[in-house]
């Protein structure tokens, strides 16, 4: 059988996702159980997501725009760009796959951190590059260190911010000096999965380079707009990258309700105010309750806490998920002695450390 496959596939180690709630109920026999794994919006999709998707599902029978016209209109609105800087993507797993096919060579390299987004590395090994991984600096991207790491080979470099799992961001200062420096070869990718939820005035507006560097910036409906389940991110850049980049990408590959709940959620101010405050208020609470009990935490600008639950993860998580509380152990990560959670409602933030308490104990 090996002899069918491609050597780098061999050595692929594939994500883990967070575990389904139906599936923890059936196979643990609980009534309730609640997810506090991968970084959904607890108050689940927009209002206005959710009717146009009601209002469009007798036209399901029909192939979606293939170029997503009057999303990326209405992002380029949004964003005060031409919809030419926009690409859209089957969410932002997809584009990563579409950046490496497109921008790096077979005999070219990637550089990220060593504890990120996995999918970096597992993409790029999917698609046989080289990927080189520095170690991150007090739970932080070191851009210093990173800059050391490039060479004449150097192609792309990935940058999560705010970083998943950890919480943390470069600031606008850091990511300038660290752009200002990038050779002229260097495509920079700033994934900004969590930007919604940065209540720090030292984040960078990463809009404001677009024109005139080699930057690709990555942004998804998943998280505060709570379209997780529809699959939709999109990326920006100078139109030469992305029509490179729609050269690459697969027809059709947005869904037609997707891109109508994208549109419709844009506009949903509302929802966003009520999801940040909802945010903000849980991730005090936690800090509050996890500072009482001395369990120590890495401080988050994003919508999730990274915990060092001081044994091991997985034992932790496999006792936490008795009790119908899924979090997402940081094994895969290299995180052993760590859990990441997700801020959850009031209700679901108060439930998780009462069961923290319980399987961690005070410190």
């Amino acid at each position: 059988m090996e002899g069918l496959i491609r050597k780098n596939i061999l050595s692929v180690k594939p994500y883990i996702a967070g575990k389904p709630i139906e599936e923890t109920k059936r196979q643990l026999g609980l009534r309730e159980v609640m997810k506090l794994a991968s970084n959904e919006n607890p108050l689940g999709a927009s209002p206005k997501a959710m009717q146009a998707i009601r209002k469009n599902l007798p036209n399901i029978n029909r192939y979606p725009d293939s170029q997503s016209f009057y999303l990326k209109k209405r992002l380029g609105k949004y964003l005060n760009l031409a919809p030419n800087n926009l690409i859209l993507g089957n969410g932002s797993d997809e584009l990563i796959d579409v950046i490496i096919k497109t921008f790096v060579e077979e005999d070219e390299s990637i550089i990220t951190a060593d504890i990120t987004f996995l999918e970096y590395e597992i993409i790029s090994q999917v698609a046989g590059r080289r990927i080189i991984k520095v170690p991150l600096r007090y739970f932080k991207y070191d851009l210093e260190s990173i800059k050391k790491r490039i060479d004449r080979k150097t192609k792309l470099i990935f940058i999560s911010n705010p970083n998943n799992p950890t919480g943390t961001y470069v600031t606008k200062y850091e990511l300038e000096d660290f752009i200002n420096g990038l050779p002229e070869h260097i495509l920079l990718v700033m994934d900004e999965a969590y930007d919604t939820f940065v209540d720090v005035d030292d984040f960078p507006n990463t809009m404001n380079y677009i024109k005139n560097k080699n930057l690709l910036v990555l942004k998804t409906f998943s998280k505060a707009y709570g379209l997780a389940g529809l699959r939709i991110g999109y990326a920006v850049a100078r139109p030469e990258f992305i029509s490179y980049m729609e050269r690459v990408r697969q027809p059709f590959n947005v869904n037609f309700l997707a891109q109508v709940a994208a549109v419709a959620c844009l506009d949903d101010k509302k929802f966003i105010r009520r999801t940040r405050r909802l945010i903000l208020e849980g991730k005090s609470y936690l800090y509050d309750n996890l500072t009482k009990f001395g369990i120590p935490y890495v401080p988050s600008v994003a919508n999730f806490i990274l915990i060092d639950v001081g044994r091991d993860c997985v034992e932790v998580f496999n006792q936490m998920l008795k009790y119908g509380v899924i979090v997402r152990d940081m094994k895969q990560y290299g995180l052993k002695n760590f859990i990441r959670v997700t801020i959850g409602t009031k209700k679901e933030n108060e439930r998780f450390i009462k069961v923290l308490k319980k399987v961690v104990g005070n410190r």
